[in-house]
């Protein structure tokens, strides 16, 4: 594997990697004890400066322009990680670093201009979660009987189910996951859809011979499946 995947650490905690790059990367950590170090502090300067933003003023107009100006300039000069040689292009990490601050920098803009402090710290506190269970190496990779995806389980039953290519609800309607065992539904989070990749951590632990399902309910969710699945895993 090429030596410059290290230099996509900053993207993958700031979520801001394509699907193949982000897929290559997650093989990657599964191996690499120096990239799970990185994606973690990168996640942690993100936590401390994400409830700083929340809690101080709110950015000038004139920094968010000036960002995106520099994250438009700079990512005309990234290709996607299969065309490119990563060995020896002088620049390359410093390039990566500023389209990943500038990603991040208006993040955080957003943030702050909402208040959503507490938001800001439980999705980064799950999004930190979620890469250490996504770069276990003894979870386990359960695919879906229905649906493009897969689930990913340790050993303590803690699971996030990747879905891929799955559309946006809308009409007052949400998705809603399930863990189900012997025939008992357990709700286990909403979620909307919508993008390449959609990645949901399951609220409660998944058993041994558990089932994780998505039905669509009606907003705010219920406490029993009314409808069919849409999705379902193998059993775990």
């Amino acid at each position: 594997m090429a030596s410059g995947i290290h230099e996509l650490a900053a993207g993958y905690a700031l979520d801001a990697l394509d699907e193949p790059e982000r897929e290559e990367f997650e093989e990657h950590l599964t191996s690499c004890a120096r990239c799970r170090e990185e994606v973690a502090s990168f996640q942690e300067v993100a936590a401390a400066l994400a409830i700083h933003a929340a809690t101080g003023p709110a950015p000038e107009p004139a920094l968010r322009r000036r960002v995106v100006a520099a994250a438009r300039e700079e990512r005309q000069n990234v290709v996607p990680i299969g065309r490119r040689r990563l060995d020896g292009l002088p620049g390359l990490a410093t390039l990566t670093t500023v389209a990943a601050a500038a990603v991040l920098v208006l993040a955080i803009w957003a943030l702050s201009l909402r208040g959503d402090l507490k938001d800001a710290r439980l999705a980064l506190r799950m999004n930190k979660d979620v890469t250490a269970l996504l770069a276990d190496p003894g979870a386990r990779r359960v695919a879906l009987a229905a649906g493009d995806g897969q689930v990913v389980v340790d050993g303590k039953g803690r699971a996030v189910l990747v879905l891929n290519r799955l559309r946006p609800i809308t009409d007052g309607r949400t998705y809603e996951a399930w863990v189900i065992e012997d025939g008992v539904a357990t709700r286990a989070g909403l979620f909307d859809g919508g993008g390449a990749r959609t990645i949901v951590p399951i609220e409660v632990p998944v058993p041994d011979g558990g089932i994780v399902a998505v039905t669509v309910e009606a907003a705010g969710g219920v406490d029993r499946p009314t409808r069919q699945p849409i999705i379902a895993s193998s059993p775990v």
